[in-house]
């Protein structure tokens, strides 16, 4: 189901810089890419396509999303200063520009990232109106926005798996409200993607991750501003 929007998305955030879809928005998938990594990336590639290929410089688009890879909120006045800061953190990145890339939505942006433990590949497109969407995670597609708690889980793709991870939820007493999951082949590797209506204990988590099947568990949780 398409979701609607509210008279507060057609206003927009709060938010600095001059466009909702170019700065708010860009900022928010550079928060949610920063905690699927987990971590300050170290190594970082980043590409603009269609519209963003276009106009990224001009409308803030390069500055929102260092911001948010550094875990800025789209109001954060240090957004303006976004270089300054990233070069303080020691982030090293590279920008280009796709302006012909027809399959892809008129602004998305892919985030190719690296710390010490892992590597991650994020596709996100701006929605309008500070609205967003994940669309890849390595090369997995998805479909969430990070305004639900989210939980990403890789595993083998074993018989009766995603029934069990879901009775195990269901245990925890939460909800879920979405769930995609794809596959690299059979009994090869899944990628979870579940949408909660409220967040998972510790305990459930651990739980999780304990799964000899299980590769890796995140949690998301950017409903409030949580520190780096």
């Amino acid at each position: 189901m398409a979701k609607r929007s509210s008279i507060f998305d057609m206003i927009g955030p709060v938010m600095i810089g001059p466009s909702s879809s170019h700065t708010a928005g860009v900022a928010r998938i550079g928060r949610i890419a920063r905690h699927l990594l987990g971590a300050q990336a170290q190594k970082l590639s980043i590409t603009f396509y269609n519209s963003f290929a276009r106009t990224y410089e001009g409308h803030g688009s390069d500055r929102a999303i260092l911001a948010g890879l550094m875990d800025m909120m789209p109001d954060d006045e240090r957004i303006r200063d976004a270089y300054e800061h990233a070069e303080k953190v020691g982030l090293a990145f590279k920008m280009k520009a796709v302006s012909n890339a027809s399959a892809l939505h008129p602004n998305s942006i892919r985030l190719k990232m690296e710390d010490e433990h892992r590597k991650l590949n994020v596709l996100g497109v701006s929605l309008g109106g500070g609205l967003v969407a994940i669309r890849e995670i390595d090369k997995y597609p998805c479909d969430f926005s990070g305004d639900h708690i989210t939980l990403v889980v890789t595993a083998e793709d074993k018989h009766g798996s995603i029934a069990f991870i879901a009775n195990v939820i269901a245990h925890d007493q939460c909800n879920i409200a979405t769930m995609s999951v794809n596959r690299s082949a059979k009994n090869g590797e899944a990628k979870l993607v579940i949408e909660l209506d409220s967040d998972l204990s510790p305990l459930t988590l651990q739980y999780l991750e304990s799964l000899y099947w299980v590769k890796d568990v995140i949690c998301l949780d950017l409903l409030e501003k949580k520190e780096s």
